[in-house]
């Protein structure tokens, strides 16, 4: 009866085998040319974080590898690829020809990689095509006519690449196309006056080699908002008279392309919000008719313009800036561009009239309405020193700080003491101005804590409700403004419109200007509360891919205001990996056939499951235990930027953790110098009983780590978690620890200037943790040990992590982290002893025991001395020279001075006294600049010597502050590479 049961369950189970592997035989496959064309491309590629290692011949590609998605022909029985969406994966490698073979392709994505080579014309055969993004590579050579022939194509992004040659004329034969984005290039020739038929949106060529003469013919595009020339050479061109006549343009902007002629009058353009002429050879008068009432930006500093400044820019209800600056205007200064307007909170206006003939101000000084939005303005552009009372604020004396600077090297300021307008006449160099918006986060502090996978909607007046997020950032390539604050709203309701949401639940994380100017953005999305409870929330998988998508695919809504746009990234914790790998995962979309296949076929897995589980109990008749064997790998966690190692692929790049492959030792566990099978030298941080974490906690802080991209922080590689095995895999430093280079035993001479570009590369790392990473982050454990060089003696900055997350800016802590103690002796807040709590001006302290060493050559603590005692008694007895570390050899004393002014400022025992962050950046910057050019030629030659200043960002200015340059953003990965 027994062998009856045991047969009955074989024959039961051969038939839902074949049940099942008859129905499996029914999927649709991709087709055969296309499955050779995607293993040609995948051939063609390095994929050094192996975000590829699922495209593998033995599966089909519609199916089963990630970021391929197909559709289905019913007729043909096949899948076709209709997108590749391959962005910002660190692929390097070529483009294969193969690609135009995927003839139903509609979608290529080959954005913010490190491709190299030229465009295959094959590409030009895929007439499918409607988006072609290859965007922030290493593209060159020359474009192929033959992409002037994709009837669909609407997106054509090929901009921030090394493309030369001239533009195919051929490019006049897309019917379709909107988008024309190749700036930052290296384009040459003539814009050819054929593209005038094309119904072009957006006309972006800036930062380019074209030459010869605007062509007058652009302005019979019947669609144009937007054109971007900036930085090219138009050999003497004039701006066309018929450009008046684009009655859609938006935004013209035509800097530094060696224009000549006059200022064209563009008051018949009803829609313009933005114009840039300056940087030319101008000439004549500024037109007197007014330009349109919705303009917010007009800038023709650096042309020769004469004559007076016409009345009726004070006519302009938004303008947020006028920029007249280095010209040779006269007259008056007409003080009702600002006496008639009325500054609302989110607002501001910036004036620059410097260097031009004005000899007089009409009107009187009296300050606008709202006096306190001015002294806010004033405080957020820190532009003095010390910031006097709202109540030392009167008459002339608000405009006098407001407007520092902007009248200076006019004739007006030959007598200022007595006109009393000496603050408008000190010199404010520079034009370009940035700045850093992030919204503040309410406290939820008294409220239940949200798991590390959520955090508190910061949207939501009526209490603290956990959710988990998802971060989107993109790039506004050609905004329509200067100031982001008034369009706030605005731009929520745009996002809102377009991949409807509630608005509670979308959220402005943080915008930062870059150059160009471009605005990026990094966006929070929470799911919708649930029946108003407090209850943890997710999306569902479906509603991210909807949202996913809108973005991915270029389906925001148009708008005039924010422009075109690119995707930079998605940030989405606590989500499935395998769904989201980052950018929507793989295989193709899912019909209602594939679905129900799906559906049987886990119906099919099911019952084979359950067969075998009756024959295996019929015919063994006993009860078996599986023990826990240690050793057995975990299921790897997908994470992007990272790549996931097996222990014995780290086993074997040590020599089995042989003694001889460790290179330093720590509280986390030993650090091992290893070769992949690839050839990469890595460093293999393996933890110790004691260190380990628990799962989510670990690929939490792996998480935490693959967002942390700066040229002066150590890069995450990868990571290993099996059984009881944890390992952080990070890029090796050949030129060891700064500790090493201050050693005894280290040979080589560290000049003033290689001391002085290892600090300010530290300070710049420290920074970004601080300032732009999301969370921000906090150190703890800044010391010589932790700050290491690479093979170019570039700086930085290692060991930090998620434990060390730092407070949002308004909690009830007031900026305080509560944590066990990891610092080390001697660089150890002193503070810390008293509260028990760390802050970023802890990480200040900590930095400045270093830059002591860097001096002085001493340790923090040696044979009971300490190194602040001792640096402050040979100051305080005119014996500096005595503690300067003699190897420096010869050296500035300024800037020697300044040096170490700055290390005593950031190691005083009071946190209040201590600078921030950004001061020790920009103070850095500025020692930089004084070195002797002997000592510059002395510092190691791939070290960043650009002192342009950092974003006057901080958290702790929790709205907007002005800035000078984009150094922090621009240590930033992907970073748009200016020309």
């Amino acid at each position: 009866m027994e062998r009856g049961r045991r047969e009955k369950a074989i024959i039961l189970l051969v038939v839902t085998l074949s049940t099942c592997f008859s129905a499996y035989g029914q999927e649709m496959i991709t087709d055969p040319k296309e499955v050779r064309a995607l293993e040609a491309i995948h051939g063609r590629l390095e994929d050094p974080l192996g975000y590829l290692r699922h495209w593998v011949k033995e599966k089909d590609p519609c199916t089963h590898w990630f970021f391929v998605r197909c559709i289905q022909n019913q007729t043909e029985g096949y899948q076709h690829v209709q997108e590749l969406r391959l962005m910002n994966l660190s692929l390097s490698g070529t483009l294969a020809p193969e690609l135009g073979q995927l003839k139903h392709m509609e979608i290529l994505n080959f954005m913010w990689n490190n491709i190299s080579g030229s465009i295959p014309k094959e590409i030009g055969s895929i007439t499918a095509l409607s988006l072609l993004l290859l965007s922030g590579n290493h593209i060159s050579g020359s474009l192929p006519e033959e992409l002037g022939y994709l009837p669909n194509l609407v997106n054509f992004q090929l901009d921030s690449n090394d493309i030369s040659g001239p533009i195919p004329k051929s490019f006049a034969n897309l019917p379709k196309v909107a988008h024309f984005h190749m700036n930052n290039n290296s384009i040459s020739g003539q814009i050819p006056p054929e593209l005038s038929a094309l119904p072009l949106q957006h006309f972006l060529l800036d930062n380019n080699n074209l030459s010869g003469h605007l062509p007058p013919e652009l302005a019979r595009m019947p669609n144009l908002k937007m054109l971007q020339l900036d930085n090219n050479n138009f050999e003497g061109s004039v701006v066309p008279a018929s450009y008046s006549n684009m009655s859609k343009l938006v935004k013209l902007s035509l800097r530094n392309c060696n224009l000549q002629g006059t200022v064209p009058d563009l008051s018949t353009i009803p829609g313009l919000l933005y114009l840039d002429l300056s940087r030319n050879q101008l000439t004549g008068n500024i037109p007197s008719n007014k330009l349109s009432d919705n303009i917010t930006t007009i800038i023709l500093s650096g042309n020769i313009l004469n004559g007076s400044i016409p009345l009726n820019f004070s006519a302009l209800p938004n303008l947020q800036r006028l920029s007249l600056n280095n010209n040779r205007l006269s007259g008056f200064v007409p003080t009702t561009i600002w006496e008639n307007k009325t500054f609302s909170p989110d607002a501001k206006f910036r004036l620059n009239l410097q260097r031009n003939l004005l000899s007089d101000i009409s009107g009187i000084l009296d300050p606008p309405p709202n006096v306190d939005i001015m002294l806010f303005w004033f405080k957020r552009a820190s532009l003095a020193a010390n910031q006097p009372n709202q109540a030392a604020f009167k008459g002339a004396l608000v405009l006098q700080i407001i407007f520092q600077g902007q009248l200076y090297g006019n004739p007006v300021c030959g007598n200022a003491n007595e006109r009393q307008i000496t603050q408008f006449c000190k010199s404010k160099d520079g034009d370009e101005e940035y700045g850093v918006f992030s919204n503040s986060i309410p406290s939820c502090a008294a409220q239940q804590p949200c798991n590390s996978y959520s955090e508190h909607v910061p949207t939501l007046a009526d209490g603290c409700f956990c959710a988990a997020p998802f971060g989107v950032g993109f790039l506004l390539r050609s905004p329509s403004f200067s100031d982001f604050p008034p369009h706030c709203s605005d731009f929520e309701q745009w996002i809102k419109d377009s991949i409807n949401l509630n608005i509670y639940q979308i959220y402005i994380h943080s915008v930062a200007w870059q150059s160009g100017p471009r605005l990026r953005t990094f966006l929070k999305f929470f799911p919708p509360r649930i029946n108003d409870s407090n209850d943890f929330a997710k999306f569902n998988d479906s509603e991210i891919v909807r949202i996913v998508n809108v973005f991915a695919t270029f389906n925001l809504t148009g708008s005039d205001v924010f422009g075109s746009y690119d995707l930079l990234n998605f940030t989405a914790m606590g989500y499935s990996s395998a769904l989201f790998p980052p950018l929507g995962g793989g295989g193709s979309r899912v019909n209602i056939g594939t679905m129900a296949g799906i559906v049987f076929g886990s119906l099919c897995a099911a019952a084979v499951l359950l067969m075998a589980i009756i024959f295996v109990f019929l015919k063994m008749r006993r009860r078996f235990h599986v023990s826990k064997d240690q050793s057995l790998p975990k299921f790897p966690m997908r994470i992007e930027g990272v790549k996931a190692l097996g222990f014995k692929e780290l086993e074997a790049a040590t020599n089995s953790f042989s003694s001889t492959t460790i290179i330093g030792q720590g509280g986390y566990g030993k650090v091992y110098k290893g070769i992949l099978a690839e050839g990469t030298i890595v460093a293999i941080k393996r933890a110790q009983q004691g260190s380990l974490q628990g799962e989510k906690e670990f690929y939490t802080e792996i998480e935490l780590l693959s967002r942390l991209h700066h040229r002066n922080l150590v890069s995450l590689v990868g990571y290993c978690n099996e059984g009881i095995e944890q390992m952080l895999v990070y890029e090796f430093m050949p030129n060891g620890s700064l500790h090493d280079l201050l050693s005894a035993s280290y040979e080589q001479r560290l000049s003033l200037g290689t001391r002085l570009y290892i600090a300010l590369g530290a300070a710049r790392g420290i920074l970004y943790l601080h300032s732009e990473a999301d969370p921000p982050i906090i150190h703890r454990d800044i010391k010589a040990n932790n700050i290491l060089l690479d093979s170019k003696f570039t700086t930085k900055v290692s060991d930090f992590g998620i434990s060390r997350l730092a407070p949002l800016p308004d909690a009830e802590t007031s900026g305080d982290v509560s944590t066990v103690v990891k610092g080390t002796p001697g660089y150890l807040d002193p503070e810390y002893f008293f509260t028990h709590k760390l802050t970023e001006k802890s990480d200040v302290y900590s930095l400045g025991i270093v830059f002591l060493e860097l001096l002085t050559g001493m340790r923090p603590i040696s044979h009971g001395r300490n190194i602040v005692r001792e640096v402050n008694a040979a100051c305080q007895s005119g014996m500096m020279s005595s503690i300067i570390d003699k190897s420096i050899g010869p050296y500035s004393s300024d800037c020697v001075k300044k040096f170490l002014d700055l290390a005593m400022k950031c190691s005083l025992d009071e946190q209040q006294d201590r600078p921030f962050m950004l001061e020790v950046v920009r103070e850095l910057e500025n020692i930089t600049c004084m070195l002797p050019a002997i000592d510059n030629n002395n510092i190691a030659p791939d070290l960043d010597v650009s002192t342009s200043s950092t974003s006057a960002y901080s958290r702790h200015t929790t709205t907007y502050a002005t800035m000078e340059g984009i150094e922090l953003v621009s240590g930033v990965i992907p970073s748009i590479r200016p020309r």
